[in-house]
């Protein structure tokens, strides 16, 4: 029997199982980072602290059974950064454990923070990514996102900002 994947907002219950999600998923790409830019990652992630995403944000999960596989939060407006204006919503830590790739749950979530967005009418809906997340990329672009500006820079890769026109 083919398990069912189960959408649904964050508890404060998932803040351990989210922080192990990303710190198992995320390893893939220390092959293409390197060893020093991953350690700078990993560290980073470590301090990402779950239980104050999922309350100043929307957190969108994906479960099969009773594991989650796959986690994506939109922080609303009002909180800008170096990278996203004041007036945008914003797409953070869009993970999927490499054990369940290809069965649509990077664009079922994503699906889940636009339409959160779009119900607290938001304007627009911003996102950052590399060119070491082709396929995330795909996904973004297929779903209406689109290159805003080339961002400096990071791990010695090439990343982009998005953006989507609610």
């Amino acid at each position: 029997m083919r398990d069912k994947l189960i959408y649904r907002q964050a508890r404060p219950a998932d803040a351990e199982p989210l922080k192990e999600l990303a710190a198992t998923t995320w390893s893939q790409f220390e092959i293409v980072i390197g060893a020093e830019s991953w350690a700078y990652l990993s560290n980073a992630l470590s301090k990402v602290n779950y239980s104050t995403l999922i309350d100043t944000s929307y957190g969108a999960i994906c479960e099969v059974g009773d594991t989650i596989a796959g986690m994506a939060f939109l922080v609303p407006n009002g909180n800008p950064t170096d990278i996203f204006p004041a007036d945008w919503c914003y797409v953070r830590m869009v993970t999927v454990d490499t054990a369940y790739t290809g069965k649509g749950i990077g664009r079922g979530l994503m699906s889940m923070c636009i339409e959160h967005a779009r119900s607290q009418h938001e304007k627009v809906m911003g996102l950052h990514t590399s060119e070491f997340m082709n396929a995330a990329r795909h996904i973004y672009e297929s779903m209406g996102f689109y290159v805003v500006k080339e961002l400096e820079p990071r791990f010695n890769k090439k990343y982009w900002l998005y953006r989507l026109d609610l």
